[in-house]
């Protein structure tokens, strides 16, 4: 359970990520808007924040960005230009090759992030806090958490579905319509 737990986000981010390349895909000619510009901030406080990322093992949810996009845009080209496969197919080892190690514009750009929007001092306590017994603990226990957390909605939703119909039922009943 805790493998699947940490390839979760990671699968996560590489279908969102490959999601948001196949308009691109499909749309080549159109430039797509620039992300929002984040405050500039300071470089001890762009460290507190890598140092954030690495000791949650933050690298892990987008490794394999980069394969998962090559993977999926080559599909998608595939679909776009059957006649074309066998090319793409010996291209997209290229292409990853080419683009391996962009992946880390992610974790650069998740530490600017975390850096604005937390102050440095901020994010020096938070780096304490996971450096700490708790914080470990809260790293190695909150995957499974998060699971059973998943879990336990998934089955009340479940469970609680069946009161709705039930309630829906019961109102058609009151229409002399029985469902």
């Amino acid at each position: 359970m805790k493998s699947f737990l940490k390839f979760l986000p990671a699968a996560t981010l590489a279908a969102g990520l490959a999601l948001a390349a196949v308009p691109a895909v499909a749309q080549q000619a159109q430039k797509a808007p620039a992300a929002p510009a984040q405050p500039k901030a300071s470089p001890a406080a762009v460290a507190a924040a890598r140092e954030i990322l690495q000791i949650k093992n933050a690298s892990g949810m987008y490794a394999g960005a980069v394969p998962g996009l090559v993977e999926k845009t080559k599909n998608a080209l595939i679909q776009q230009n059957l006649n074309y496969q066998k090319d793409l197919n010996e291209v997209a080892p290229i292409v990853a090759q080419q683009l391996n190690g962009r992946q880390s514009e992610i974790g650069e750009g998740m530490a600017q992030i975390y850096a604005s929007e937390f102050t440095e001092q901020e994010l020096k306590d938070l780096v304490t806090f996971y450096k700490s017994p708790l914080g470990k603990k809260l790293i190695d226990a909150e995957p499974r958490a998060i699971g059973l957390s998943m879990n336990f909605m998934n089955s009340w939703a479940q469970t609680f579905s069946e009161t709705v119909m039930g309630a829906f039922r019961a109102e058609m009943r009151k229409r002399g319509k029985d469902i």
